[in-house]
């Protein structure tokens, strides 16, 4: 390795808690391992969703392992609103923007956080665009240890967990999202792969309606939320269970919702 290389920091994907958005919140000591809390106490440059909920894990983390720089002296820099709205990913639509412009610290020999609202940084989040440009670079990137909604989702649906896609928002027009929805269901019946998505909270009861009309009576569907809370739900049913039922999700709380067989 030259000594260019070692002079550089590294790239920690630092997971936050997936209570953003939540009534309540667990204890961050419960959901995040000593390792990963450690590491973000200890960096001062940050890529983040939004600084206002980064200075409040920083809140949460310095309130049980020192923080190298009190937070308003951390150094936040947020990722461009296009990459929220259109994906960072590049492809059809994708946010471009100059990546390599907010590695600037890494390159100058500081390790650095990437970190989002809740979960995984880029999974299901924007942050792709950081990770590319830091490989790009010669920084090395360094994934932590936390909690993951979608997996922890396709883990308690009884679905496939070994053939399966995260599909991401589906369509808003109503038209639009029921052809959405048969095509998923198609690829989760011809292929037994599970297919999992998310949506905007106060638009999950109308994509909830959307599924039990569209989808065949034997479909299997989940819907997951408040993970890592104690007032965590996770359930997966028939179509035809579910309205018997009557159930509908929370249209404040983020949901993962999965179908498949």
């Amino acid at each position: 390795m030259s000594d260019t290389l070692q002079t550089k920091g590294k790239l920690y994907l630092v997971p936050a808690p997936l209570d953003f958005g939540c009534a309540t919140q667990s204890p961050i000591t419960d959901v995040l391992p000593e390792l990963t809390l450690r590491t973000a106490a200890r960096l001062q440059h940050w890529v983040c969703e939004n600084a206002k909920s980064t200075r409040a894990y920083l809140k949460r983390v310095g309130e049980h392992f020192p923080l190298a720089a009190p937070i308003q002296q951390q150094h936040l820099q947020e990722l461009p609103r296009e990459a929220h709205k259109k994906g960072d990913h590049g492809g059809k639509d994708g946010a471009v923007f100059d990546a390599k412009a907010l590695l600037a610290p890494a390159l100058a020999g500081h390790d650095m956080g990437l970190v989002s609202e809740a979960g995984m940084p880029a999974v299901a989040d924007p942050g792709s665009s950081i990770v590319r440009a830091a490989h790009d670079a010669g920084i090395t990137v360094i994934p932590l240890v936390g909690p993951v909604s979608l997996l922890m989702t396709l883990a308690a649906s009884g679905l496939n967990g070994q053939n399966f896609a995260f599909v991401g928002y589906l369509p808003q027009d109503a038209a639009q999202r029921v052809q959405r929805i048969k095509e998923l269901e198609q690829l989760a019946l011809r292929h037994n792969q599970a297919q999992l998505f998310i949506e905007t909270p106060y638009r999950n009861p109308a994509l909830w309606q959307a599924l039990l009309a569209a989808v065949q009576p034997n479909t299997r569907l989940v819907m997951a939320s408040g993970l890592t809370l104690e007032s965590a739900r996770i359930q997966s049913r028939s179509a035809k269970d579910w309205k018997k039922l009557g159930a509908e999700p929370d249209n404040r709380t983020p949901v993962v919702f999965a179908l498949g067989q």
